[in-house]
């Protein structure tokens, strides 16, 4: 279950930011200023106070937390695809698109699009461990995941009540949050390092 919430809320994330940023990149001008003034007002705001606020006001439960998380996430990809594509639109093949003719949806989806690709990637990978704790500490706090789901956060905040009796209840999901959350950024640091060029690193650290 934990898995499975937090990879929806990068898939949600990464379809939301991915497009603004490759549009506020690309084009420029006024819309590129709104949508990154939008954007600086959401990364503004603590994530997590501000996932808490939202799924306060709607309710507790999976659904909630999993739209409250994906509105907090959009902004870290919009920001990572910005920055990529304001440089890749400055490269000489993007000119010579331009020059032949090519429009704007071509030469974003066949030149910036592609090229943005190995960021994604590596800061989806890496972003997944985050939002399995981010999701398992909204659990734990109550509005997230309810019992009797099976949600890592929530069976810890279960479990504490059994302590130090009944210890394993708490320590094994905790001790599964960990594992995972290492993994996925041990992965994340290996697709770095095989797929992002020297720049991107830069960029991602």
């Amino acid at each position: 279950m934990s898995l499975q919430i937090a990879l929806i809320i990068i898939i949600v994330a990464t379809i939301i930011g991915v497009p603004l940023g490759l549009v506020a990149g690309y084009m420029g001008g006024w819309l590129e200023e709104v949508i990154m003034r939008l954007t600086d007002i959401f990364l503004a705001v603590p994530g997590i106070v501000l996932a808490i606020a939202i799924v306060a006001s709607l309710g507790p439960g999976i659904g909630n937390s999993m739209l409250a998380l994906s509105i907090v996430w959009w902004p870290g990809y919009v920001r990572l695809v910005h920055g990529r594509s304001k440089a890749i639109s400055e490269n000489t093949y993007v000119e010579a698109s331009r020059a032949i003719g090519a429009g704007k949806t071509r030469i974003i989806f066949t030149h910036i699009l592609p090229n943005t690709a190995s960021p994604i990637i590596v800061k989806m990978s890496m972003d997944v461990g985050m939002a399995i704790l981010t999701a398992a500490s909204l659990g734990f706090i109550g509005i997230g995941a309810q019992p009797p789901t099976p949600e890592w956060g929530a069976m810890i905040s279960e479990g504490r009540g059994y302590l130090p009796t009944w210890w394993w209840s708490a320590v094994f999901p905790g001790l599964a949050i960990w594992f995972t959350v290492l993994g996925f950024n041990l992965l994340g640091d290996g697709l770095r390092d095989a797929l992002a060029p020297r720049s991107v690193r830069q960029i991602l650290q």
